[in-house]
């Protein structure tokens, strides 16, 4: 019998996971400390996009959980329990929901000039700093304190934030996102099926180890 000419190669590699997160979701935040983990076990890889929440949710004629006030206790509960049953540390923000496009843009600078790691560590940086230390990304002072504080530039960060084509990258980002169907965040597309939410979690977990679930 002859041997087969696949023999000996390595198995294709498998198509990354497409996480989407905004710098003040919470759940972003907590999805942020397990996405890579959950993708390693499985093999996968994991694309990181910054994004806007605010132009998501106005495609989707949405608005934030705590923009109603019925909702708005329960959230604010939920994201510190959520944080907390995930072994997280948690402090809500005193300034909450924050404008996140001048982090997210500092994200895409970095993601295109210094590599996509570079710009996954800024946005874990970003995302704990927010959610366990209340740092205002949306502050420019703030903002160049940590970027200083994580031994990058600041006088180059924010000369990115400021530049009207890291402007158009986050648009183009952000455009893209909605043209995928995202209108929320965390947002997960696996094989193009797409998760919205971290309690997805045990849901994409199935989907990596065994594929498609069966549908009814």
């Amino acid at each position: 019998m002859s041997e087969s000419p696949f023999a000996g190669r390595p198995a294709p590699a498998r198509p990354p996971l497409q996480f989407y997160f905004d710098f003040s979701s919470p759940y972003s935040y907590v999805a942020s400390e397990w996405v890579n983990a959950v993708a390693a076990r499985h093999g996968r890889t994991v694309q990181w996009h910054a994004i806007l929440l605010g132009v998501t949710f106005q495609a989707a004629e949405l608005k934030p959980p705590v923009a109603h006030p019925i909702k708005r206790d329960y959230s604010l509960r939920d994201f510190e329990r959520s944080a907390h049953f995930a072994g997280l540390p948690y402090r809500q923000p005193e300034h909450f929901p924050i404008a996140t496009h001048n982090a997210a843009r500092v994200f895409w600078w970095l993601h295109d000039t210094q590599g996509a790691q570079q710009a996954v560590s800024f946005a874990r940086a970003g995302l704990r700093a927010y959610f366990t230390r209340g740092v205002v990304l949306s502050d420019a002072a703030q903002l160049r304190a940590l970027v200083t504080e994580l031994g990058l530039d600041a006088q180059a960060a924010e000369a990115a934030w400021q530049d009207e084509h890291w402007k158009q990258r986050l648009r183009a980002v952000n455009e893209a996102a909605v043209a995928a169907g995202v209108f929320g965040a965390p947002f997960f597309l696996i094989d193009g099926e797409p998760f919205w939410g971290n309690d997805r979690q045990p849901q994409i977990e199935r989907w990596l180890a065994s594929g498609p679930f069966t549908r009814l």
